[in-house]
């Protein structure tokens, strides 16, 4: 199987000034050993590393990790997409065949109307022309705006983190959640990754039927040729294990057919990503 999500890095405090009080348990270096350490006795077999930094630096960090070791399957990293210069930093890191794809962390971004910048999405342009995929980072309240951004882009791939990070309480999905990503499943250039859930708890606590109804509403909208598992490891560790989260993941998916089980674990993120997995 395949974890589609991912990060690492050297823990630097003025780099990660958003790791809160709360996050302390992830205030240390995370490189592929640890992964590897925690994932290979699981049954994963490999991974995408996935940006943290919003630096070119970090993307090519990246991939020079990829290259001493062959449990990074792609990387998904970032470039300044509202630059001019935009489609020669993709040129660059797109030669490079581990690079799969970009993303950006528009939940940080305090603009609404961020989707819309006619430089953003000139970025996007060069992503597509790349044919590389783009990952949409956001929280609950920017899917409605997301979906108008992607009918911008038909011909471009694209993959949903996180599940747009709902709240997660007690009182179950929010129904404006709900509307807004059955809406963007809609268009068939978009995946979703069942990832970063359990760092959206209300509380510390979380169980199978605390989670089990965003599962539910993702898998009905997306269906398993579009979802994908997604550990966001080290930052589920904040509130989970890296095996309880997959175990929960896995024992969810239990309910599906072998070929549709297959999917969610690896097959859906293979073929986004367009991950080699010969070795």
């Amino acid at each position: 199987m395949i974890d589609s999500h991912q990060h690492f890095w050297q823990y630097c405090p003025e780099d990660y000034d958003w790791i809160s009080d709360e996050m302390a348990v992830i205030r240390r270096d995370f490189m592929p050993a640890d992964l590897r350490e925690t994932a290979a006795s699981l049954g994963v077999k490999g991974s995408v590393a996935v940006q943290a930094r919003q630096t070119l630096g970090e993307s090519q960090w990246l991939l020079d990790l990829a290259a001493a070791d062959d449990f990074i399957r792609g990387v998904v990293g970032w470039v300044p997409l509202a630059e001019p210069a935009v489609a020669d930093d993709l040129a660059a890191l797109a030669s490079n065949p581990i690079f799969k794809g970009v993303r950006h962390v528009v939940q940080g971004e305090s603009d609404p109307a961020f989707l819309v910048r006619p430089e953003f999405n000139a970025g996007i342009r060069a992503v597509t022309r790349q044919d590389l995929v783009y990952d949409i980072l956001i929280m609950a309240p920017q899917l409605a705006a997301s979906i108008d951004f992607v009918d911008r882009h038909p011909s471009q791939r694209f993959v949903l983190d996180h599940i747009a990070k709902p709240v997660i309480g007690a009182d179950g999905p929010p129904s404006r959640w709900r509307d807004d990503i059955t809406a963007l499943a809609h268009r068939p250039n978009v995946s979703c990754k069942f990832s970063g859930v359990v760092t959206e708890v209300a509380g510390e606590l979380w169980d199978a039927e605390l989670l089990r109804p965003y599962w539910e509403i993702v898998l009905e909208a997306f269906g398993p040729d579009r979802l994908m598992f997604g550990s966001d490891w080290p930052v589920c560790l904040v509130r989970s294990e890296y095996d309880r989260w997959l175990e929960f993941v896995r024992t969810m998916a239990g309910k599906l057919s072998d070929t549709e089980q297959e999917r969610v674990l690896g097959g859906t993120a293979t073929d986004v990503y367009r991950l080699d997995v010969s070795v």
